[in-house]
């Protein structure tokens, strides 16, 4: 069976029609379901303003819509380098965080907080994380975003942890 292609992911663009230049800070995968929808256009625009570039993976309005769409959507634009990182939203936070950590190269993880935001990026190199809209206030969504996005990696003791989840990837992808 062969691979099933994703939603295609929108560029922002400035006010003028012109894409977003290439000299701003990062380029940020979002995508949302229904549930997530409102507070994924709260965060774009926030990530707009400081000056990062965004592809939006949808959706587009409060539809229901089915979560592993947009996960993998995000999830994808990340693995082909069209996105630096990702940003998924949902009810939960969960489900579309299984859907993004379904696609190879990967490393999916909900947050609910800025330590989990920071943590997730700092040990486990997190390239994609998700927030629920149903738990989660629309400022500290907002700081978990900024958390997340001033982590680094911090390599060391973590760079073999890293290197396991890579090679379950590469497990994954042998049995297909």
């Amino acid at each position: 069976m062969g691979k099933t292609r994703h939603r295609a992911c929108l560029f922002a663009r400035e006010d003028n029609g012109t894409p977003v230049g290439r000299s701003s800070l990062s380029v940020i995968a979002l995508g949302a379901d229904h549930a997530g929808f409102l507070l994924k256009q709260i965060i774009a625009q926030h990530l707009l303003d400081d000056g990062h570039e965004i592809v939006d993976c949808g959706t587009n309005d409060e539809s229901r819509v089915d979560y592993p769409d947009y996960g993998a959507a995000v999830g994808e634009s990340v693995a082909n380098g069209g996105a630096e990182r990702g940003i998924v939203v949902c009810g939960s936070g969960i489900g579309i965080v299984m859907a993004a950590g379904k696609i190879p190269g990967i490393r999916a993880a909900t947050v609910h907080d800025t330590t989990s935001a920071r943590l997730t990026r700092e040990h486990n190199d997190a390239n994609v994380i998700g927030i629920g809209a149903r738990f989660v206030a629309e400022q500290m969504a907002l700081d978990i975003v900024e958390a997340y996005l001033a982590a680094s990696f911090e390599g060391g003791r973590h760079q073999q942890r890293i290197a396991k989840l890579d090679a379950l990837d590469s497990a994954d992808e042998g049995s297909a």
